[in-house]
């Protein structure tokens, strides 16, 4: 009996010992499997982290890309609005160009049209100058021609007696030079000025130099047609009375040189357009 206790003693005292050795290896293997566990989740949770970080340039691409798109169709609507206004560009500088050179043919046609008509006014001068101042002193006719328009300028004493305004028979040989210059020329007007001095004036039909101005005026003009068959549409009569003076009116020789009768021979002035006109188009 002893012998059998003793036996079962060593036995159970034998597998208990194996026991803690496999709880030790055990408790080992544990520890090494959360070891590695703990290694799985770090590791996974690095991925997951790399993940988003992942899904996030993912993210940022796509939002990039739906930008490009975005900005390539801006750009191309740009292009197309570019493309429009440039035809409209090129058609605005067709007009302006075809307006440009509208307006050279324009502008080459009133130098054409000035150079004709300041040939014919500087021909008129010359014939003027020659066939009035012969037999008459220089001071009392003075003939210019500024910008298309002949200027003449005849002293009162060669036309009126003083201070009225019938004419003196040396008149008619001055007026007649004139009339035959101006039917040579019937494209032209003839305007005709009186003027005079600043002396008061007030006599039958005379109220004051308005009067006189504008009716020595007429008298001249009347002598033209009526005379030396100058047309009557081509003839203005006005009186400039004292106030477009030559000198002043405090001396007898200004006074003098105030008393005048002006004649300007000048285009008509719808003929003048019409020419330029026509050589615009």
């Amino acid at each position: 009996m002893k012998k059998i206790s003793l036996i079962l003693l060593s036995g159970i005292l034998a597998t208990s010992c194996v026991s803690q050795k496999d709880f030790v290896a055990l408790q080992e293997a544990k520890a090494k499997t959360d070891s590695e566990l703990l290694a799985v989740k770090t590791n996974l949770q690095k991925c997951l982290i790399e993940n988003e970080k992942e899904s996030a340039k993912v993210f940022s691409l796509t939002e990039q890309v739906k930008y490009l798109q975005e900005d390539k169709k801006v750009a191309l609507k740009q292009v197309e609005n570019l493309t429009v206004l440039t035809q409209s560009s090129s058609d605005n500088i067709k007009n302006v160009i075809t307006q440009l050179s509208e307006k050279d043919k324009y502008i080459n046609g009133v130098r054409k049209a000035m150079t004709q008509k300041d040939s014919l006014n500087l021909a008129i001068k010359y014939h003027l100058t020659r066939n009035l101042t012969d037999g008459i002193q220089d001071k009392d006719i003075e003939v210019n021609v500024e910008k298309t328009v002949v200027f003449i300028s005849i002293s009162d004493k060669l036309l009126f007696k003083s201070g009225s305004y019938n004419v003196t028979d040396g008149a008619y040989t001055v007026l007649e030079k004139i009339a035959k210059v101006v039917n040579d020329q019937p494209q032209m007007e003839v305007m005709i000025e009186g003027h005079t001095d600043a002396t008061p004036i007030k006599r039958d039909l005379i109220q004051d130099n308005w009067d006189l101005s504008a009716l020595r005026a007429t008298s001249i003009t009347r002598i033209l047609q009526y005379k030396y068959g100058v047309k009557p549409d081509r003839l203005i009569a006005a009186g400039r009375s004292q106030y477009i003076p030559l000198a002043g009116n405090d001396s007898a020789e200004g006074r003098a040189k105030n008393r005048r009768t002006k004649i300007i021979i000048m285009p008509k002035l719808n003929q003048f357009f019409d020419l330029l006109e026509q050589d615009a188009k």
